[in-house]
């Protein structure tokens, strides 16, 4: 019973090696995937055959050849699934969707303030079929709905516990899908956005902290390579895991204390990151419009450069502690992640000067998505799953 139960999973991981080979090429033959994956010829042979039946890869001609016969081209069918992911915000939702080929084949920005209301849920449910249509999405081929929100989310539970931003706690995906006609899950939306920057956006493979700076600030840890502890590494990509934490609420970096008995924190302790670095520290000055809060800033107000020279500073610290706790690459997302291009230079000196460990600051960097991260991310964490069963 063991060992079959065994040759079973060992036939399954090497159908699943295969495919991901197959996917990671433009094309390739049969003798170039049994010599990568160190698997024989007959056992390839089966799965390609398998794979094809399946409808996940296919032949697309022949290869060049070097000599003798020509080898048959094997390619991934890259649109045979789509997924299409949403971040809910207090105020906006937003659409992307995607393929097997992982690029954002389309995304789309819409004011909705939120309500917790039926009408709302109803609204959201229409949006997202429009956005479908819109795009001519084949709604048969719609592997499912990734659903990325502010605030703690029980992938477990399928559960949003907790959204300070949107004033709910305790919201099932039952009630998010309710008039949504495909599978659904719930993502938090730095977690979604990490998601996004570790497949599309990282320059290599290697630890990361992604630190998103929204309204409230929260963030991710990616290792590079698996980390197990009592259910947390749940959320994954191809070459990567996400810490998730015992209890789900791993990367809360908002709450990191870095002026003891500082500012009032929304949670109630004194000092928190976020208190400093939420984006609407900044956004205040110019009625929650960030963009304008850095035209002021650029014109020469200098009320606006002493806010963002101090938002700077408190940033730093946070860094620096995230740097001495993971040793890794720390990625500035979220609002003001977006805008932070022209002044990284400024925040490296600031946290090399922190660090003990000499250095210029360099493992600080911004994010490479720019648009609709969080929305990117939840529908690649559909695509993930959807490989992850081929």
């Amino acid at each position: 019973m063991k060992r079959g139960t065994n040759s079973l999973e060992v036939k399954k991981l090497n159908r699943n090696r295969v495919f991901r080979y197959v996917h990671s090429q433009s094309e390739t033959s049969m003798p170039d995937i049994s010599s990568a994956l160190d698997i024989s010829g007959p056992t390839v042979l089966t799965i390609i055959n398998e794979l094809k039946s399946a409808g996940v890869v296919k032949e697309v001609g022949e290869l060049k050849s070097t000599g003798g016969r020509k080898a048959k081209a094997i390619a991934s069918v890259r649109d045979v699934r789509y997924a299409v992911g949403m971040d809910i915000t207090k105020n906006h939702v937003g659409f992307v969707y995607t393929d097997l080929d992982r690029k954002a084949l389309e995304h789309e920005r819409i004011r909705k303030p939120f309500r917790y209301e039926e009408l709302y849920f109803q609204e959201l449910a229409e949006l997202l079929r429009e956005f479908i249509v819109r795009n001519r999405i084949p709604e048969e081929k719609i592997e499912g709905v990734g659903i990325a929100l502010p605030g703690i989310v029980d992938r477990q539970k399928n559960l949003l516990t907790d959204s300070h931003v949107l004033g709910i706690k305790e919201v099932s995906m039952e009630k998010w899908a309710a008039y949504i006609p495909y599978s659904c899950e719930l993502l938090n939306d730095a977690n979604a956005a990490a998601i996004t920057e570790d497949v599309c956006c990282k320059r290599y493979d290697s630890n990361m902290i992604y630190l998103s700076l929204s309204n409230s600030v929260g963030g991710a840890v990616i290792f590079a390579d698996e980390i197990k502890s009592n259910g947390g590494t749940e959320v994954s990509t191809e070459n990567a895991s996400m810490y998730m934490g015992n209890n789900w609420r791993s990367g809360e970096f908002g709450h990191m204390v870095i002026h003891p008995e500082g500012k009032m924190c929304y949670c109630g302790k004194k000092g928190c990151l976020d208190a400093y670095c939420s984006a609407s520290n900044l956004a205040k000055l110019e009625d929650g419009n960030l963009r304008a809060f850095f035209e002021k800033m650029e014109s020469g107000r200098e009320e606006y450069r002493q806010l963002w020279n101090e938002y700077l500073s408190d940033l730093s610290i946070a860094v620096d502690n995230l740097r001495m706790c993971f040793d890794c690459e720390v990625v500035l997302g979220g609002y003001v992640g977006n805008y932070m291009g022209p002044y990284i230079g400024q925040l490296k000196d600031l946290v090399a000067n922190k660090n003990i460990f000499g250095g210029s600051g360099e493992y600080v960097r911004v994010c490479g998505c720019r648009e609709e991260a969080s929305a990117y991310g939840a529908a690649l964490y559909q695509i993930e799953k959807y490989i992850s069963k081929i």
